[in-house]
């Protein structure tokens, strides 16, 4: 039998149990208590502006009545939120929640075409969406989806259009973006008006709210194990799939960092920086945080004077940040004089946190940077470093009431330790599988021992003390005359550079070896005349040789997701074009 996904047990948390007890109760429950607890207090504060949690609840329940008396929403319905971290994603998220029905996050960056594709996969009915995206859902309201493979109707029929800046209701010396300091006027009178078409409306945000409603609502009456939340993958290998959240596994997770982290209770206050659409953010900066009482300030774009600020301001204590976030925040030119005695915490994942960069960050906070790891699959953490012995460059352990086993992914079968395997997970934060795609939910599950496991895709290695450690994503390999060289390792080390300010690592074609190595580098400020001969002479010195780039391109920036990942696929598919 295979031990090995033990070996971590004797580097828990001290004073941790190994189990929570699984959450029995709905996601707005957990909200409505604190709001009871602490009606006053501030639940989200979005530049300046402060939203209190009686006014969050009752702002969530005047639009959970629009939502059903005009839109029509019922119980387990899909609505789209098409939001930036705002306090209007969270009040909308709240309301879809409150009428048991089922919340389905949209990147604010999505085309039509894309938007067309999640409005007919989920169908959706209704979508809440920000002004700045109201062109593309108005070209979708324009012209009717076509019936889906399944035959069945795919109209989007209802749009609430928000306006950020109906919640900056106090001045602020703070940056705020153009798109969220816009008002109603920007988009001009023949943008937003009622009939859309012959068949769908919208209307403004401000329309819908501010009557009473909690009484004219019915009870909930959805239990934990049905479904909450369907956020959507990335659609790296396909179409997007939406992956089956319930109410205990949202609600699970959202208690797992917290208490890891011992940070439970209402004095925290959190960054919540991360997109709320994806599942990190949401977990983190949403629902744990307005479930334990506590405080979020909203960032609905990275921009690192305002986070500096904010941190000092509102004395803020945990902040999730991926590794281009904290290289950005640690350039930043005041950074040195800035007081950041308030943070407690500082993690994230989705890319290693460079050596080089996590010792700069320990210098100036005196904070580990405590990395995770996680899916939509899995709704964010599965694995997180344990703050008493944390490893760098490390997904980190199991976390609580979670079976995590490194197997082959031909045979299925345990590997050793330090050998390669794919990652797979049995936990509570698990989902239920792909929304009406039972071929792919399928293909994504496994049985060991008796216990569905989900396959992560990603490949590791776990090291003596059961810590796993990531070697890149299963179809992310470079063969390199048969030498298998794994980009991530790559990148990590070129990060050491001191004239690296980011790097991606992709394959790129070799008349000889098949595939060499490419490095595609944003060069640091002051490091302009780094030269690709400077940095492989660099490189050689520090790796094996056939590791080294062969080829390397300097960028002034790298693309990125919506959700600060930098979109390696998108430069491996542009160098397969052009070779």
């Amino acid at each position: 039998m295979d031990m090995h996904h033990t070996l971590h047990l004797q580097h828990w948390p001290p004073g941790l149990p190994l189990d929570l007890p699984l959450p029995d109760e709905h996601l707005w429950t957990a909200l409505a208590r604190s709001a009871e607890r602490n009606p006053d207090k501030a639940a989200l504060i979005f530049f300046d502006s402060i939203v209190g949690y009686a006014s969050l609840q009752r702002e969530a329940e005047a639009l959970a009545l629009w939502l059903r008396e005009e839109a029509g929403v019922q119980r387990g319905d899909r609505v789209l939120l098409m939001l930036q971290n705002s306090p209007q994603f969270v009040i909308a998220y709240y309301a879809i929640l409150r009428l048991d029905a089922v919340v389905v996050p949209v990147n604010p960056m999505n085309r039509e075409a894309e938007l067309r594709h999640l409005v007919a996969d989920a169908q959706a009915r209704t979508i809440v969406c920000a002004q700045d995206t109201w062109p593309e859902v108005r070209s979708v309201m324009a012209r009717p989806t076509p019936r889906d493979v399944f035959g069945d109707d795919t109209r989007l029929q209802h749009a609430l259009v928000a306006c950020y800046s109906d919640h900056l209701t106090m001045p602020t010396h703070l940056r705020v973006p153009d798109f969220v300091a816009a008002d109603w006027l920007a988009l001009g009178s023949d943008d937003l008006r009622l009939g859309a078409s012959t068949w769908a409306d919208a209307l403004a945000w401000s329309q819908a709210t501010g009557r009473p409603a909690a009484e004219q609502l019915p009870p909930l009456q959805a239990g934990p194990d049905d479904l909450a939340v369907l956020p959507y993958t990335s659609g790296t290998t396909g179409h997007p799939k939406g992956c089956m959240h319930t109410h205990r596994s949202v609600r699970f997770n959202a208690m797992t960092r917290p208490a890891w982290l011992a940070q439970t209770g209402n004095d925290s206050v959190q960054l919540g920086v991360l997109p709320f659409f994806h599942v990190t953010g949401m977990e983190n900066a949403m629902n744990g945080v307005l479930a334990e009482g506590a405080t979020a300030v909203l960032m609905p774009r990275w921009d690192r004077d305002v986070a500096l600020a904010c941190i000092q301001r509102y004395r803020i204590t945990g902040a999730q940040l991926i590794a281009t976030m904290v290289v950005d925040l640690l350039a930043h030119p005041e950074i040195e004089q800035a007081d950041l005695s308030s943070l407690k915490s500082i993690g994230g994942g989705g890319a290693a946190m460079p050596e080089a960069v996590a010792a700069r960050l320990h210098q100036l906070t005196g904070l580990d940077y405590i990395e995770g790891y996680g899916l939509s699959e899995t709704m964010a953490a599965t694995h997180i470093n344990p703050t008493h012995r944390p490893k760098r460059q490390c997904l980190g352990i199991p976390i609580f009431n979670t079976d995590s086993r490194v197997i082959d992914p031909g045979t299925l079968q345990p590997v050793d330790i330090g050998e390669v395997g794919e990652i797979v997970t049995h936990g509570p934060q698990v989902m239920q599988g792909y929304w009406r795609n039972p071929s792919a939910t399928e293909a994504a599950f496994v049985i060991i021992d008796g216990k569905r496991y989900l396959r992560t895709g990603d490949l590791a290695r776990l090291d003596e003390d059961g810590y796993a450690h990531m070697v890149d994503r299963l179809k992310r390999m470079i063969n390199a005359s048969g030498f298998k060289v794994w980009p991530a390792e790559i990148e990590a080390m070129l990060y050491a550079h001191p004239g690296v300010q980011e790097a991606c690592v992709i394959a790129a074609h070799d008349a000889y070896r098949g595939e060499t190595v490419k490095a595609v580098i944003v060069r640091r400020t002051g490091h302009e005349a780094l030269t690709a001969s400077q940095l492989e002479a660099w490189a050689r010195e520090r790796m094996a040789a056939y590791k080294v780039p062969r080829i390397v391109e300097f960028v002034t920036a790298l693309p990125k997701s919506g959700t600060g990942k930098i979109l390696w696929r998108q430069l491996q598919d542009d160098a397969n074009k052009a070779a």
